[in-house]
């Protein structure tokens, strides 16, 4: 158990060292140049960064430092280490990047297509935190702040700020760079929830046959995954039948339709998609 658990562990702050790489490049090379300012801290930064001497990322690390300071003033113990390292990481990441590779224009002429990269990569690594229970710090902070201490709904809150942050930036800016935030700001949870839905994609089979054996038997060994078989009866042949019921990872699906394609070619299978399976071997009882 230990071993799994270090293993478990490390495997952890490797996806969340990768996920805060992907939103550094995504925040650096596409939003801060652009001035695309779809809310969170560095939406904030980059509005900030427009009426004072200071770079977005110098904003966005101050910024953070500071929402760390009162997560662990008003949240303690409370206050996950997961957060603190992402915080600490991308602020870091973002002004080495600055020192490293200073930009003083867009890396294109194509502000839609770098709008596509600024809310896809920052989402694609927010479903990676959020998949593994960490985020992003940053606002999260205050909102674990503001669900502690007051009964406002921090969801309702948080998109406050983040559209009053999108409307500063049409009159700081100019109506392109506004109007390309606002649909930032509104495309931004979508790209999020697709992305988590497809990291945890399963298929669920169902599967009506004569002998289960040969195909339960394929699930443990080969698969090592479970299953759960039902007696049934066919109501045109009123022959006995077995259902079988089991979940597995989109590889492993592929598998299984060929082995019984090939072995069992008049069974019956439904495969449907499913993204959220809790239990042993997939989420929550892990």
């Amino acid at each position: 158990m230990e071993k799994w658990k270090v293993r478990r562990t490390i495997i952890d702050y490797a996806l969340i060292t990768a996920a805060s790489l992907i939103l550094v490049v995504g925040v650096y090379f596409f939003k801060f140049p652009n001035h695309f300012s779809f809310g969170g801290v560095t939406g904030m930064a980059v509005v900030l960064s427009a009426v004072t001497p200071f770079t977005a990322g110098t904003l966005n690390f101050v910024i953070n430092m500071l929402l760390l300071v009162f997560g662990f003033i008003f949240l303690g113990k409370s206050f996950g280490i997961k957060t603190v390292y992402v915080s600490i990481l991308t602020s870091v990441g973002l002004s080495a990047l600055e020192k490293m590779y200073p930009m003083s224009k867009p890396l294109t002429n194509e502000p839609v297509l770098e709008l596509i990269f600024a809310i896809v990569l920052p989402a694609v690594s927010s479903a990676i935190l959020f998949n593994i229970g960490a985020s992003g710090g940053g606002t999260d902070i205050l909102a674990m702040i503001l669900k502690k201490y007051t009964p406002v709904n921090i969801g309702t809150a948080l998109f406050l700020v983040d559209l009053l942050i999108t409307v500063a930036a049409c009159f700081i800016f100019d109506a392109q760079t506004g109007l390309c935030s606002l649909c930032g700001l509104l495309a931004k949870s979508l790209v999020i929830d697709s992305a988590i839905e497809n990291i945890n994609l399963c298929k669920y089979f169902t599967i009506v046959c004569d002998d289960p054996e040969p195909i339960c038997d394929f699930i443990h060994q080969e698969l090592k995954r479970s299953a759960t078989i039902f007696k049934a009866e066919g109501t045109y042949t009123h022959r006995q039948k077995y259902v079988i019921l089991t979940v597995m990872k989109r590889s492993q699906a592929v598998q299984l339709r060929n082995f019984i394609k090939m072995n069992q070619p008049m069974a019956f299978m439904m495969i449907t998609n499913s993204s959220e399976i809790i239990g042993k071997g997939f989420r929550g009882l892990n």
